[in-house]
């Protein structure tokens, strides 16, 4: 497949409220046709600490993305709080047509907002192999760690799925494009909107980059939209061979 189409959803999630946000995200994906939909970190309940109290011990969240993704015969991937065998997770979960999935859980732990108290970090670098599309999963402060998403040209696209906050959305907005030229990668990032119930803002910025920096996604009211061209992407990495100077190292 040459082309792959990805939507996100810009979404103004309703604070801890599964139900609500499930019902909301279904009717907002009934017109959607694309190969992936993106859903923002966390976006059953919004980024929110307590995960005693939020946390999915029945894959509630993982249920209904199934089922979306069956329903729709696409693939469905975000993030949400997950108890995992007495530890808490936050997990990216990458969901195929079938039902069949994936998951990724967080690596980097906001310890601004004490996340790494509540949730267990995740000791696996994740790549999806979809439609011929190779897709690395991170989750919003993985963003600030170049290291760990280095491209040892094992993938061809990045997905970041954030509730990156107003405060510091110019970082969010210079670290997706930065990401997408070292790596020479195709970088989707996909950040929630609206106001959470901690008060924080967190204005309009999902984007998708080239890897030559271009912005190449397209905002249409509650959503962003990409196609992202495989022969567009080889004919520059073929020109332009930068990956092939990168530094040799091994994370894991």
């Amino acid at each position: 497949m040459s082309n792959l189409k990805i939507t996100g959803i810009n979404f103004d999630i309703h604070w801890k409220d599964k139900d609500q946000n499930f019902r909301s995200l279904d009717k907002m994906t009934d017109k959607i046709s694309a190969d992936i939909i993106v859903l923002p970190e966390m976006f059953s309940t919004g980024f929110y600490m307590n995960a005693e109290e939020i946390a999915d011990r029945n894959e509630e969240t993982l249920k209904w993305m199934q089922q979306l993704a069956t329903r729709k015969q696409t693939a469905v991937c975000g993030s949400a709080s997950v108890a995992d065998h007495g530890k808490f997770v936050n997990r990216f979960y990458f969901v195929s047509p079938d039902g069949t999935y994936q998951k990724y859980d967080k690596r980097h732990l906001f310890s601004y907002s004490d996340e790494d108290k509540t949730y267990a970090a995740g000791q696996e670098r994740v790549i999806v192999h979809y439609k011929g599309w190779r897709i690395l999963l991170q989750v919003c402060y993985d963003l600030r760690f170049p290291v760990f998403s280095r491209n040892n040209d094992d993938y061809e696209v990045v997905l970041y799925v954030a509730n990156w906050p107003a405060a510091r959305i110019d970082a969010w907005n210079t670290l997706l494009k930065a990401r997408a030229i070292e790596n020479q990668s195709y970088v989707f990032g996909l950040n929630r909107i609206g106001t959470d119930g901690n008060g924080l803002v967190y204005p309009e910025s999902s984007y998708c980059y080239f890897a030559n920096g271009d912005l190449v996604s397209e905002t249409e009211e509650y959503f962003v939209h990409a196609v992202l061209d495989r022969e567009k992407l080889q004919i520059f990495r073929n020109r332009f061979k930068f990956l092939d100077d990168r530094d040799q190292f091994k994370i894991f």
